[in-house]
């Protein structure tokens, strides 16, 4: 009896048919995938990326935004508001070392050597709405402003104007050569070309105003279609960017933007300071 209850006490071994069956109904193991690099390898290949490619690239990205920020820089023209002197699709070269050193991508001073000069053409920050702007500086803190009918009056005397160089309207198009008045404004110590349009309605008369300290008066050459201080206001110093002289490369709009090449690299030098 003994034998008989070790028998059956014995676990049973599963049948070949019963393990054919399971066979049949049970899917196979996907195969262990290897991975193709541990982390190990992984990060030194990184590191060795980084140093090698991405790092170098960096640094030469951040020197080269760092001067475009503080030393020299491009600004393109999008407005006839300073024709007949810069027309649309100008690049102009911005020199940011005329007047100080600033910390790069910022408006903070580091040093100071220079002011803007009546009749400078600048780049500056609009105090409406922090676009850049290139325009003409007209006034300097302390002076009385006075427009009326597009007669410049500064500092209670009326600025002077002759005839404009007969060569100045053929930079134009058509309806502006054909329409538009051009004269020489003279400031003091500076003469440049100003135009006007008859029949477009225009802030011809503006002021008096007399500037406070550290602002400056800004005008387009263009005195009937150009957004400045007429609208705008004054601008504060530490918003002027830089001066700019030339134009460093030109493109037509009016004709598929090809490029002028009369007025490119500094060949269409405007700076008219005796």
């Amino acid at each position: 009896m003994l034998e008989a209850w070790s028998f059956a006490r014995l676990p049973r071994l599963p049948s070949a048919r019963t393990k054919t069956a399971r066979t049949k109904n049970e899917r196979p193991l996907p195969p262990a995938v290897k991975p193709s690099m541990n982390g190990q390898k992984f990060r030194a290949l990184a590191a060795r990326w980084w140093h090698r490619e991405i790092r170098p690239i960096l640094i030469l990205a951040l020197v080269l935004f760092s001067i475009r920020s503080s030393l020299a820089d491009w600004n393109t023209v999008p407005t006839g508001s300073m024709k007949p002197t810069i027309l649309e699709g100008d690049r102009v070269l911005v020199n940011k070392l005329a007047y100080d050193l600033k910390i790069p991508f910022t408006t903070w001073h580091l040093a100071q050597w220079s002011a803007p000069r009546r009749g400078d053409i600048v780049v500056f920050f609009s105090p409406k709405d922090g676009t850049r702007l290139v325009k003409r500086v007209i006034g300097l803190p302390g002076d009385t402003i006075e427009l009326r009918n597009d007669q410049l009056i500064l500092n209670g005397r009326p600025v002077d104007y002759a005839a404009a160089d007969p060569k100045i309207p053929a930079r134009l198009a058509g309806p502006e050569r054909d329409h538009g008045v051009f004269a020489t404004e003279k400031l003091p110590d500076h003469a440049h070309a100003v135009m006007a349009i008859n029949g477009i309605s225009a802030l011809r008369t503006y002021g008096p105003v007399t500037l406070p300290a550290g602002r400056y008066f800004m005008m387009g050459d263009n005195r009937d279609n150009s957004f400045d201080s007429r609208y705008f206001g004054t601008v504060p110093r530490a918003q002027i960017v830089g001066r700019t002289t030339s134009v460093v490369l030109s493109f037509d709009r009016e004709n598929y933007y090809l490029p002028r090449l009369s007025r490119s690299l500094g060949l269409g030098r405007y700076d008219g300071h005796r």
